[in-house]
């Protein structure tokens, strides 16, 4: 049987690397970036330059795929939903619109009656001294915004009346939890009750970017058996195809809370490349091209480290023991708080 030509919208480290379990697949690959330099072209067995919204690029795009996915979740829905009308997207492009935003993410995961942090949608400054109950908190743009960007740390009133934001943005005010800990679950889901789920990841966050991840988390029964189970609901109640991650807070008094969905492969699970037998990316292709489901089987403990900005000069001319494992994203330039690499340590 045949495998499909499979498209990736997103030319980054995630593109590289859902490429590259592509290849071991034997799926070729198709990449379509907005970046002239991504380094998913040099993995990907086609590469194609140009606008999200250049008609004839996306046409040019179709025409030489039969499934379609993405690296990132900030493609206009418009483009996506245009490109799934002549090719199947996975995951849907319906998903994608609910998650971009993050107070219809927030409502969806409530509708479920999974336990997030409080919430309230903001649309002008005088708002916030309305919502004292909520600080201190953390002041989000609804829509586009990662690794930090678009957010801001309001403490109390008197924060307020420094703020100098664009409220021609839609915000969302999300209550701070007294973080214990923080963890990600990466599931995929293949069709109906049929997944393979990773066990729960630990994550540490430096100036809001993920700095470190590890397997096993530290955490209870509870947390674990609890945070899997939210994860299968969601991805069910979605009717997801491809893997997603949860990312979970926990509270000092060993509450629960979802953070956030991110609809795509996802850095906390760049471990599982070498922790597992079946990488989160390999799974993701696996799943949205319909081909068999493994089970998966934990070979080590690991911890992966992410190499920020400058960062991944020192380890482009380092010797590594036999248990460490560098990934180089190859990108043209290195830029302050950038991702440029990880480094998974197995043990």
């Amino acid at each position: 049987m045949s495998k499909p030509i499979l498209g990736i919208i997103g030319g980054g480290q995630l593109g590289s690397m859902l490429s590259v379990a592509a290849k071991k697949l034997g799926v070729k690959t198709v990449v379509f970036s907005d970046d002239i330099d991504a380094p998913a072209q040099k993995f990907s067995d086609v590469f194609i330059f140009g606008k999200y919204d250049d008609q004839n690029k996306i046409d040019e795009f179709i025409s030489q795929v039969e499934i379609i996915t993405y690296e990132f979740e900030n493609i206009p829905y418009e483009t996506l939903n245009q490109i799934n009308k002549i090719k199947p997207v996975l995951p849907k492009p319906s998903i994608n619109r609910i998650i971009q935003h993050r107070l219809a993410e927030k409502d969806f995961i409530n509708k479920l009656n999974i336990r997030t942090t409080q919430y309230v949608s903001i649309s002008n400054k005088s708002e916030l001294y309305t919502v004292k109950d909520l600080l201190p908190g953390l002041l989000k743009t609804t829509t586009l915004g990662y690794d930090g960007k678009g957010q801001h740390l309001i403490n109390s009133i008197e924060d307020v009346n420094e703020l100098d934001i664009d409220f021609s943005k839609g915000y969302i005010l999300e209550k701070l939890v007294r973080l214990k800990k923080e963890i990600s679950i990466i599931i995929t889901r293949f069709s109906d009750k049929k997944y393979e789920i990773y066990e729960p990841i630990e994550n540490i966050h430096e100036d809001q970017i993920l700095k470190q991840s590890s397997i096993p988390a530290d955490i209870s029964d509870k947390i674990l058996k609890e945070s899997k189970l939210w994860a299968m609901q969601l991805a069910e109640e979605l009717r997801y195809v491809g893997t997603l991650c949860v990312e979970f807070f926990i509270d000092r008094n060993e509450n629960l809370y979802v953070n956030e969905i991110a609809p795509r492969v996802h850095n906390s699970g760049h471990l599982t490349i070498n922790a597992y037998n079946v990488s989160q990316f390999e799974n993701h292709v696996r799943a949205v091209c319909n081909l068999s489901q493994i089970k998966l089987n934990k070979i080590s403990n690991a911890k992966m480290i992410n190499l920020i900005g400058s960062q991944i000069t020192v380890y482009r001319n380092k010797q590594f023991e036999s248990n460490e494992f560098f990934f180089d994203y190859l990108k043209k330039e290195i830029k302050h708080k950038r991702k440029m690499g990880h480094l998974t340590t197995l043990f």
